[in-house]
């Protein structure tokens, strides 16, 4: 039968080409609400509008007003899967691919398929006719969503175990909530018109209970309002019609912006919404007064604490500002307090904010809510100290003597005033380029306009006019001085908040590209710090971990000024980072917590986790830090969270590897000493066994001790061996370096080595002169015995041993070289693996080369120095090592 299965890649080859198909869910709360009637009553009405519809599966339901609706509709045939001695009915997938129609029809979208089958679940098979541009119309209910499975089952105490993923629930084209009263479902279930009367009564008395129902149908319908809205937001972003409500309070630097966030706040709670604290920035907040900035800062900290979300946007123009944010934010209503406009002269001619936004946002409800009390016009302290420099008066003066002395040399050439009027006009852009504020702007536009009366115009030298129409000259001239200059300020604050903008934007680019590449922990650190320091010119600190007692642990401090860093080192801030470490909350200086702290300590935290704290020094003899750097920071800080959790999971992953080899070792270990011990072992017991029961010879009694002898021997080697391996693998070993001659270390084990292999030859070469080498001289001995043991055991019965000793440069090099059977090339990266070498060829090994070689190559890694095997050329194996000098090492 599977033989005449079409194959499922050929039949995706021959599909329609063009866009995916569309995805229509009948959705309800329960079984027994109408999803697959309305499914199959919508079919017949495609049915008759010509489109090809198919019925691929419909779920077989006791119910037959339901069923009587598939009569007329073209079917496609389900397949038979048996599956534990059960004939089972599944939609066929491969049949509709085939077959091709306009729009299929598949009931009970969460369904698990049978084993066997292409895919798992039901909603693949869907997502692959989808993807070859069929529509589908099936049915799912809201117990069958993931994210909602663990609530359904808390209502109703029953774990449903079919689902599907919320994103391809989200992802439907069409979402079609079928929907009838609770009681109405209950008088189906009584009547049989769901299930029979056994199943429907226990049904009943467990999940569909009127309580229960009543809870299922409130979060289905929750779950369509929610998809609708978020569409809404997405296709309708500058839509003037809204559904829900979203809140925008506008501050400044007033303290009267507080009462105006908190009836926000108040009227968000009330009405279940979210809203938004705006602040506008006209370039000028950097020039405003300490009392103001702190007031300031003090509004947008009150903002988030009732759970705003703060915005600072630059703008010139208030209402339009405003205006614009709202239309793209999907704003609804605006709250803010009684434009003072009025108090001001110019303000006479303009209209009040309010009312620019009521013309402007029509469709958009404006709050204004008056002060509780009547706020007294801040008086500024602009004295003539504050607001005239002589540097700046200077260069105004410069630039209206240049402007003169250039419209007297026009005026010597007969060029006419208005060319003359032109260059004062300049010389006033000049100015507000080159100086600071409005004031010498308007400053510069009125002496301009004297200058040229007492200067150019008749009669000359005198502040008359005799010619008519020169008092409108005077006036045009000054009104475009006026202008020009103001928009040349305004467009030297928009170019300074642009740099701002841009030099932000450059560092945070800059960080993460650098934090993608940055793989350990003190150089992410490093990194970060570097980076805050550049841009907040602040002593900045990072901690990785809570510090400990005497203030280690995952820190990394970068000094702006030592007053600072020594500040931030103080015990009384580590209580600070153990407070923020605890609660995963900002504390300190600028904050509600902690405040008498000498920094401002921001939590870095990932997933709920925290990970580190950022701390950044604030002088009190400053300003603070403002509410646009805490935005940064937290910016910067979910950067950081990023590659701490990298650095965190790199470090579990190198983690597991190091146990994953010492469990290998381990393995490793006891193989060794399966097979090494038990030689030596089951030797010792022979001879002893032949000693104590039998009557032998002399020759035979010496040659059965001297066996014991020499597996004793072993055996204690083998032990010192292990208990080294031990040492090393727990990071114990250590070297105790003084100054040795190489000639006596050397003497020293080749004289070992002798007492155990009598009548071997081993020849030594040590330079002439002494070469003393700062090495740990039992350490190095027992290098030396491992290597000529090995090569005298394994290199063959008449194998000769060569240790010779060079001078290279700055340091000695070791060579322990055999003439015997050597060692197979293939083996060579394996030999200094602990027991790596152990598993192959056991059977023709007496005694292993063991644990020595691994021990060896610890051991000269300890002192500094290398190791390696080679082959002899005149045959057998070579092993090199080197140890470094220190200083003049050479006695003569």
């Amino acid at each position: 039968m599977t033989n005449d299965r079409p194959n499922p890649d050929a039949l995706l080859q021959e599909v329609r080409a063009g866009s995916s198909g569309k995805l229509k869910i009948y959705f309800g709360y329960a079984a027994g609400v109408g999803k697959t009637f309305a499914m199959l009553n919508d079919a017949h009405e495609e049915l008759e509008r010509g489109i090809d519809v198919v019925a691929g599966y419909i779920e077989p339901h006791n119910r037959k007003e339901t069923m009587r609706l598939l009569d007329g509709l073209p079917k496609i045939q389900t397949k038979l899967v048996t599956y534990k001695n059960m004939c089972l009915e599944e939609f066929d997938v491969d049949a509709v691919l085939l077959r091709q129609p306009g729009v299929v029809l598949v009931d009970e979208l969460a369904h698990t398929n049978a084993p066997g089958s292409r895919n798992k679940k039901r909603y693949q098979d869907v997502r692959e006719l989808l993807d070859t541009g069929i529509d589908v119309y099936t049915t799912v209910n809201v117990q069958h969503i993931e994210s909602l499975n663990d609530i359904v089952e808390d209502i109703t105490q029953i774990a449903v175990k079919e689902t599907i993923p919320d994103q391809f629930f989200d992802q439907a084209d069409f979402i079609k909530l079928i929907d009838v009263e609770p009681d109405e479902l209950l008088k189906r279930f009584s009547e049989g018109k769901i299930y029979e009367a056994e199943r429907a009564a226990l049904a009943m008395h467990k999940f569909f209970t009127k309580e229960n129902l009543k809870l299922l149908r409130e979060i289905a319908m929750r779950k369509v309002t929610d998809r609708i809205s978020f569409l809404n937001e997405q296709t309708m972003p500058f839509s003037d019609k809204r559904a829900s409500m979203k809140l925008l309070v506008c501050i400044n630097e007033s303290e009267a912006s507080q009462k105006l966030i908190r009836w926000t706040a108040r009227a968000a709670e009330a009405f279940h919404a979210s809203f938004t604290a705006l602040y506008v920035d006209d370039g000028d907040t950097e020039s405003l007064p300490l009392a103001d900035k702190k007031t300031l800062q003090e509004n947008l900290a009150l903002a988030e604490k009732l759970g705003a979300d703060t915005v600072t946007i630059n703008g010139h123009n208030l209402s339009e500002t405003i205006a614009e944010y709202a239309k793209l934010s999907g704003v609804t209503n605006i709250v803010l307090g009684k434009s003072n406009r009025k108090s001001f002269l110019l303000g006479k001619f303009g209209a009040d904010l309010e009312d620019e936004l009521i013309d402007s946002l029509q469709a958009i409800e404006i709050h204004i809510i008056p002060s509780s009390r009547k706020e007294k016009t801040k008086k500024h302290a602009w004295t003539l100290k504050n607001i005239v420099t002589w540097h700046d008066t200077a260069k105004m003066f410069a630039a209206l003597i240049l402007a003169t002395i250039l419209s007297a040399g026009l005026s010597e050439l007969g060029i006419g005033d208005q060319n003359i009027i032109m260059v004062y006009i300049l010389s006033v852009l000049v100015i507000s380029r080159i100086t600071t504020g409005y004031l010498y702007g308007i400053i510069g536009s009125l002496l301009a306009v004297l200058i040229f009366n007492f200067f150019f115009m008749t009669p000359l030298y005198t502040f008359n006019t005799v010619q008519v129409g020169y008092p409108v000259t005077y006036g045009i001239m000054l009104l475009v001085a006026l202008i020009t200059s103001a928009l040349t300020v305004r467009m030297k604050k928009i170019a300074k908040q642009a740099v701002v903008r841009e030099r932000r934007t450059e560092i945070l680019y800059e960080l993460n590209k650098k934090l993608l590449v940055t793989r350990q922990l003190d150089g992410i650190l490093e990194l970060v710090t570097a980076y805050l320091v550049r841009l907040l010119g602040r002593s900045i600190i990072v901690y990785a971990e809570e510090p400990k007692e005497d203030g280690t642990g995952g820190t990394f401090l970068q000094e702006k000024d030592e007053t600072g860093a020594l500040a931030m080192l103080s015990p009384a801030e580590r209580a600070v980072v153990h407070w923020v470490f605890r609660s995963g909350k900002e504390a300190g200086r600028t904050t509600d917590t902690l405040s008498g702290s000498a920094g401002f300590y921001l939590p870095v935290i990932s997933g709920g986790k925290i990970l580190g704290v950022i701390g950044i020094f604030c002088d009190p003899n400053k300003e603070a830090l403002t509410q646009d750097n805490r935005l940064f920071l937290r910016m910067v800080s979910s950067q950081v969270a990023t590659s701490l959790e990298r650095q965190k999971l790199t470090d579990e992953q190198r983690q597991i590897l190091i146990e994953t080899e010492k469990e290998q070792m381990r393995s490793n270990l006891l193989r060794a000493i399966s097979h090494d011990l038990r030689t030596p072992l089951t030797g010792i017991l022979g001879a002893s066994s032949a000693l104590l029961e039998n009557q032998l010879d002399e020759t035979t009694r010496d040659k059965l001790v001297l066996d014991i002898k020499e597996d004793s021997e072993w055996l204690i080697r083998m032990v010192e061996n292990l208990l080294s391996v031990t040492r090393i693998n727990e990071g114990m070993l250590t070297v105790n370096a003084d100054l040795e001659a190489a000639e006596e270390v050397i003497g020293g084990a080749v004289r070992r080595i002798r007492s155990r292999f009598k009548n071997r030859t081993i020849h030594v070469r040590v330079p002439d002169e002494v070469v003393l080498i700062p090495m740990d001289a039992t350490l190095i001995e027992q290098v030396l015995i491992n290597l000529m043991e090995n090569a005298l055991r394994h290199g063959g019965a008449d194998a000769k041993v060569w240790v010779n000793v060079t001078l290279v440069r700055d340091e000695v090099v070791f060579t322990v070289k055999d003439d015997g059977v050597g060692i197979p090339k293939e083996r060579f990266g394996q030999l200094f693996d602990n027991f790596g070498v152990e598993a192959r060829e056991r059977v023709d090994m007496t005694r292993g080369l063991g644990i020595g070689l691994s021990i060896c190559m610890s051991i000269i890694k300890a002192h500094g120095g290398t190791m390696e095997v080679a082959e002899n050329p005149g045959g057998g194996a070579l092993f090199r090592f080197t140890l470094p000098l220190g200083g003049d090492s050479r006695a003569k």
